[in-house]
């Protein structure tokens, strides 16, 4: 074979080498790529479900956050709970006016989220222990795009209390402004007997904190002890 009849297969072959090394490039910045998004979605999912802070926004709430992230608000300053009611993740219906001379306590979360998972045996020890001194809790399941991963939640933790189902969020937004911050999951606040938001802390609660953050309300009166 000639060397002017071999130049062109040198040509073909460095093509192909070429082609394949560009090809090679692509596919590892298409990789970069795809981490770098997996990277912040997941991100996004930490910052959203996480302690949440202790800020709520805006408005004149009344609300004083101590040291422990819990924000408490003085009898007379205190906000009116919104209505809330609606499709519970049972398919029951509820309304947490009909528990209006109870303490509620009212526990956002989603099967979705770590620390809700983590809170979750808290919540129902404690419950366990004070519904018989008018004490009434209740959660508002959010995020979950069906009630399927709720009700497997509730029954992995052993959940007995009612949630509202609210996927969209829509109940939290009914709260007055700076009073709970739709992005904060877990949270969880304090409604005394007159239907007024007392006391909120936008973090996971330990069982220890979470006792601290009712005690002061299961008072006869409703009126947090001296």
């Amino acid at each position: 074979m000639s060397a002017a009849s071999r130049a062109p297969l040198r040509s073909n072959r460095t093509n192909r080498t070429a082609d394949r090394t560009a090809d090679a490039r692509v596919r590892t910045r298409s990789r970069a790529v795809r981490a770098a998004v997996g990277a912040a979605a997941a991100a996004l999912l930490v910052s959203a479900c996480g302690s949440g802070g202790t800020s709520g926004g805006g408005g004149q709430t009344g609300f004083i956050t101590g040291s422990d992230g819990i924000a408490t608000a003085k009898q007379g300053e205190r906000a009116d709970a919104p209505e809330l009611s609606g499709k519970t993740v049972d398919g029951g219906q509820l309304d947490v006016a009909d528990y209006k001379g109870k303490v509620v306590v009212l526990n956002v979360w989603g099967s979705w989220c770590p620390p809700c998972r983590a809170e979750a045996k808290n919540f129902e020890k404690v419950y366990q222990d004070v519904k018989d001194q008018g004490v009434q809790f209740v959660g508002i399941n959010t995020r979950d795009t069906s009630t399927g991963p709720a009700r497997a939640f509730e029954k992995d933790y052993g959940v007995t209390y009612p949630s509202l189902y609210d996927p969209a969020g829509r109940l939290m937004l009914r709260f007055e402004k700076g009073t709970l911050n739709p992005q904060a999951v877990p949270s969880t606040l304090i409604i005394d007997r007159d239907g007024k938001v007392a006391a909120r802390t936008l973090q996971a609660l330990s069982e220890e904190k979470l006792r601290t953050m009712l005690a002061p309300y299961l008072a006869d009166d409703g009126k947090p002890e001296k």
